[in-house]
């Protein structure tokens, strides 16, 4: 292990990269999560069938082939655009805007689905209690749907996290230096795979342990009232 410490440093700087990426694909995949939430909601058929159709291709197929279709695939078309438009040249896509992008929309589809089923869980009778008081839209969202849905979401978004923290590893394969890359660039440098994977696996049980402990607390602050009821 002392090959690990000496690179450490590498190490450490792979881990932040990691952490970026997990949050900026959170950050993304909660909102595609909650516009996909609305249009399954949404009395438009045709929002209804888009939103549809989105979980039903992300759930349909595996992350890294996806990962590799908007990595590749979209650079592909904005440079195929790019020269029948004439609007640009060469472009080509940052591995750490492919990975929040593809992490992103995986995980969009499964926060859909977790915000939806969170929002039908709030008794309808609450919200018509709000239009009756006179509350817009936004005041009914601030007051009563978000603080319930949050409530009814945090288990199954829990879950998407902590799944989310281990599929970040799959951006390695297209070549963002993250933690994956790091140790697995250092320990074929000195021969030593297995200590650097061992050193990846206590990292990433740190992350997850530590945000499961966060979200814990999240969920025991959201259900307060709840459980003095």
């Amino acid at each position: 292990m002392d090959s690990v410490w000496e690179y450490r440093n590498l190490l450490l700087a792979g881990t932040a990269v990691t952490v970026q990426l997990a949050l900026a694909s959170l950050a993304f995949a909660v909102v595609l999560g909650l516009l996909g939430a609305t249009a399954k909601l949404a009395a438009n058929p045709f929002s209804q069938k888009i939103a549809g159709a989105y979980t039903t291709l992300v759930r349909g197929v595996p992350d890294l082939v996806l990962m590799m279709l908007l990595f590749y695939g979209g650079q592909q078309i904005a440079n195929d655009l790019g020269s029948l438009t004439g609007w640009w040249d060469y472009v080509e896509i940052n591995q750490f805007v492919a990975g929040v992008w593809s992490i992103g929309f995986v995980f969009g589809a499964y926060m859909t689905e977790t915000f939806r089923g969170a929002i039908l869980a709030i008794p309808r009778g609450q919200i018509e209690a709000g239009v009756a008081c006179g509350m817009n839209p936004f005041l009914i969202f601030r007051r009563i749907t978000w603080p319930q849905m949050v409530r009814h979401a945090l288990p199954s978004f829990t879950n998407n996290w902590l799944v989310l923290i281990k599929a970040t590893a799959l951006v390695s394969i297209i070549g963002l230096h993250d933690l994956v890359w790091n140790a697995s660039t250092a320990g074929r440098s000195v021969r030593e795979p297995f200590s650097f994977m061992f050193a990846v696996l206590i990292i990433y049980l740190v992350l997850t342990a530590c945000s499961d402990v966060g979200l814990r607390w999240l969920d025991r602050r959201y259900n307060v009232g709840v459980d003095r009821a």
